[in-house]
């Protein structure tokens, strides 16, 4: 049988985690296969901060995806998010040996190689090593330096750094689910992937991923990432201040900010009431909906008015820099009403709501192309990208079982020290396919070489 190229993205939020598992019909359009979902306990503002709990909510999604569409996932390519998140522009240059030759991939990773070994702040780690422009002896504004002549090579870098702590945690829940880890990609990358047509990308666009801890940022202009930025606030502040502002419970909260929110208090008549049942016998509660748009406003302003910070930081203003396409926004975060028009009033610039649907196929399930899924199909057209053969039909691995249940028998004695060690090594103890692992870590570092070095290796 001959092998699918299916793929797995593995999105962990603060509010939920999802797995969705995809791959390329013969239009290349992504297909969806099955989705898992399940709340994130163990996550706070992007980052892990109770790995039990993550592992618990990562199995589950990962469970729920499975048993929707009858494949057993191998491994996942995750997002990364967080507050630790920051990005540095960097450029580096290599001379070569004989400049007779033209210049070809392995200049150019050995350009990338060398940003990577970049010294950091303490605790720091490079995720992405992003190139931007190229310059061949002083010739600038080339992007694709393949097949030319030179003896310098300089190039631009768009950097990515994050906390290796966080980053390791990330890995370790994942090993611990019983999956591996193929691949990590910035999370407002992946939704630019899902949600930008390469037109916006050309033309300067600033996408705002609003998610329940963070809200992310990443700026493109002439085709090119220029600017990532991750900021700690999303819609879970927004719940806060409504749970405060009416001293209602989180749940309440939440419903409210759904089914009646607004981030446009001039909608609202000062009639408009809406009525909460009360706690355990005592009287129900009446908030008014012009308040609750107040309450979201001014939140939501606020995370606005620290995302156009970064806008205007990159260089907005510059004419040469100007973001044609303006601003898309996804996220969970965008379906909240009227938020469009308040990006428009507060950013004088042109918005839009990103669905991605662009790449998916024409059958998908309407909820998969809600701004809501944005990062986790993201996550799988990175995963399609790589190759990754990261599911099999559940089918297709029976025949296996019978000669791993063998095993054990004739190694009764021995096999107490071996299944912690088989723990460690985040290998499934059940298929002893030690090499594999190995094949797989190493096509890791292959396929990532300008993302995170020794990654799995010092997660161990």
């Amino acid at each position: 049988m001959e092998k699918e190229n299916i793929a797995v993205g593995l999105d962990i939020g603060t509010t939920k985690i999802v797995a969705m598992i995809g791959k390329k019909n013969e239009y290349g359009k992504l297909e969806i296969l099955g989705i898992g979902k399940s709340k994130s306990l163990g996550v706070a503002r992007g980052v892990v901060n109770n790995i039990t709990q993550t592992i618990q909510s990562i199995q589950q999604a990962i469970q729920e995806a499975e048993n929707n569409s009858g494949y057993k996932i191998k491994d996942v390519v995750v997002g990364i998010a967080g507050q630790h998140i920051r990005s540095i522009q960097h450029t580096d240059y290599i001379s070569r040996n004989n400049p007779e030759e033209v210049i070809g991939e392995n200049d150019i990773q050995l350009l990338i190689d060398q940003v990577n070994k970049l010294a950091m702040l303490p605790g720091e780690e490079i995720i992405h090593v992003l190139p931007q422009e190229f310059k061949i002896d002083g010739q600038s504004e080339i992007k694709e330096p393949i097949g030319m002549y030179g003896g310098r090579l300089e190039s631009s870098f768009h950097v990515v750094v994050g906390q290796a702590s966080s980053i390791r945690n990330v890995g370790r829940c994942i090993q611990s689910s019983g999956i591996e880890l193929s691949g990590l990609t910035l999370e407002p990358l992946a939704s630019a992937d899902a949600v930008l047509s390469q037109e916006e990308k050309e033309a300067g666009v600033a996408l705002i991923d609003i998610g329940g801890g963070t809200t992310d940022l990443a700026i493109f202009k002439d085709g090119i990432i220029r600017h990532t930025a991750v900021i700690p606030f999303g819609g879970n502040v927004i719940t806060d201040d409504i749970k405060e502002g009416c001293s209602i419970i989180e749940k309440q909260a939440e419903l409210l900010k759904v089914k009646f929110g607004s981030a446009w208090p001039g909608e609202n008549k000062d009639n408009e009431i809406v009525s909460i049942p009360g706690l355990r016998g005592r009287e129900p509660k009446e908030i008014s909906l012009k308040n609750l748009s107040k309450i979201i406003h001014a939140r939501v302003v606020e995370i606005i008015d620290q995302v156009f910070t970064e806008v205007k930081a990159y260089g907005h203003e510059d004419p040469r820099k100007k973001l044609i396409a303006g601003i898309v926004l996804t996220g969970g975060g965008a379906q909240l009403k009227h938020i469009k028009q308040l990006v428009e009033y507060i950013t004088g610039m042109d918005t839009r709501i990103g669905y991605p649907n662009e790449h998916l196929a024409g059958n998908s399930d309407e909820e998969i192309s809600s701004p809501l899924y944005a990062t986790a199909v993201g996550l799988v057209m990175n995963s399609i990208q790589n190759n990754s053969q990261s599911a099999i039909r559940m089918d297709a691995i029976e025949p296996p079982k019978a000669t791993v249940y063998r095993a054990p028998v004739t190694q009764i004695q021995e096999v107490v020290v071996p299944v912690t060690e088989a723990e460690v090594d985040g290998q499934n103890f059940g298929e002893k396919q030690v090499s594999t692992g190995d094949k797989i870590q190493r096509s890791f570092f292959d396929r990532y070489v300008d993302k995170i070095k020794d990654f799995l290796d010092n997660a161990e």
